[in-house]
């Protein structure tokens, strides 16, 4: 596919990863964002409040788009009150999904997150049935951030049953934290990554509420242009995930040690550091599979 994308919130970080990507890549591109440009790779800049359908609409019309990847949400609560989050997350994402229809954009690709399953803004351990984890897993969001994701995955459903004036292809990216060379090295290096040290961290409840997952951000900005050009009908969750966790303790131990109550299933790998999401969804829509681990690359 060549062609035009739009990618909201192309001046957040991973936006501009985003947009990078997919002009070295050769498609036309068009950041649709809040305020001033801060990004130097999109062929066109449009100006866009996101929670404003008129401006949505408008700018999708302008830019004569071939794909959207929304991107424009708030990357975590800590910053707004929970309405906020939640209409940033929800109703962005139903501008979105209602301005592509009417313009015949047939393929939308939509930022949802790991906290659809609960994360790691839960105040309380997530409750997991089985390990690993897959898209048929319950969703038991409680924050305004989690429920916020849930929602924009229902309402990409409800638009996908439509018999006129839907996309083609959505396409729902269930993120886990996306890390850059210079965070896996604050991260990975300059801590105690096996699960004993991690219990000793502030961060252990975050790193077991979020399945201890991380991805590149190479490979997640690769599975975002895959997404722009698939061309399969209806709505479709994905889990994303690095090839592995992101502690030095082997996936059954960690399993068996954070989860107790999880079913642990033939599909969680016998490789020693398997993820426990299970990414095989992505590979078989795009043929995806995550490169970059922490162990190999730092």
């Amino acid at each position: 596919m060549t062609g035009t994308v739009v990618v909201t919130g192309g001046n957040g970080r991973i936006g501009r990863a985003v947009l990078a990507h997919l002009s070295d890549e050769g498609y036309r591109t068009v950041d649709c964002a809040r305020g001033k440009r801060r990004e130097e790779r999109s062929d066109e800049y449009l100006t866009t409040d996101l929670l404003d359908a008129g401006e949505v609409y408008g700018s999708l019309a302008k830019s004569d788009a071939d794909a959207v990847v929304h991107l424009g949400m708030v990357p975590s609560p800590e910053s707004t009150p929970g309405f906020r989050t939640y209409e940033s997350n929800a109703m962005s994402s139903y501008h979105v999904l209602e301005a592509v229809g009417e313009l015949g954009i047939e393929t939308v690709t939509l930022a949802s997150s790991l906290s659809a399953l609960g994360g790691g803004y839960e105040p309380e351990p997530i409750s997991v049935d089985y390990l690993p984890v897959d898209e048929d897993h319950r969703l038991t969001p409680s924050t305004a951030y989690g429920i916020g994701k849930q929602t924009l995955e229902i309402a990409a459903d409800g638009v996908a049953r439509r018999r006129r004036d839907q996309p083609r292809t959505i396409t729902s990216l269930r993120f886990p934290w996306i890390v850059d060379d210079e965070r896996a090295r604050e991260t990975f290096l300059e801590a105690d990554r096996t699960l004993a040290g991690l219990r000793e961290s502030e961060a252990f409840h975050t790193q077991r509420n979020t399945l201890f997952t991380y991805v590149h951000v190479t490979d997640a900005v690769d599975l975002v242009r895959r997404t722009v050009e698939a061309t399969f009908d209806g709505h479709e969750r994905v889990w994303v995930s690095a090839p592995d966790t992101s502690v030095e303790t082997p996936s059954r131990e960690l399993a068996a040690e954070c989860f107790p109550d999880a079913e642990v299933r033939d599909a969680l790998p016998e490789r020693e550091y398997a993820p426990l999401v299970d990414v095989s969804r992505a590979e078989t829509l795009f043929d995806w599979r995550p490169e970059w681990s922490w162990r190999r690359s730092i």
